[in-house]
């Protein structure tokens, strides 16, 4: 599997991103009471800053932890391309996060391939399904760690 991402992200349907857009304002709204959970997930609020645009991208995604570093997986469903907030954030690395009523600024940062092994272990303990989307794509599935800006 290569991290080599030729296919660039296609836009999402206007239904999508209307759905996102609801998600986001409800768990803004109510500092994650609703949408705060996928599952047996965890949600937060990531906001990237558009590696085309410059302009801010915010996305409802689950989250994982390890000790008191959180970090996502950029699995895209098992698609075949990374998902843009991917992208956006391998530009620019300064994020924003919405966790529960709490605002973070992050640095995000593809975890190295030992890392990355670790915590896929974990990932798939966690949440299995996340194996049935490594065993459909061609790709390895990316793991971003968020780190606290202080």
């Amino acid at each position: 599997m290569s991290n080599a991402n030729p296919t660039p992200p296609r836009r999402a349907p206007a239904i999508l991103r209307f759905a996102l857009g609801a998600m986001v304002r409800l768990y803004r709204l109510t500092n994650g009471a609703i949408g705060g959970r996928m599952g047996s997930q965890p949600v937060l609020l990531l906001t990237t800053t558009g590696r085309k645009s410059g302009r801010p991208h915010t996305i409802p995604i689950s989250y994982f932890m390890d000790g008191e570093t959180r970090f996502l997986v950029a699995s895209n469903g098992g698609a075949d391309r990374n998902p843009a907030w991917y992208f956006n954030l391998t530009t620019h690395p300064q994020v924003e996060l919405q966790v529960k009523g709490e605002r973070i600024s992050a640095t995000a940062t593809p975890a190295a391939p030992d890392e990355r092994a670790r915590l896929w272990t974990q990932v798939v303990a966690a949440a299995p399904n996340y194996a049935r989307y490594q065993h459909n794509t061609r790709r390895e599935i990316p793991i971003v760690l968020l780190r606290t800006v202080r």
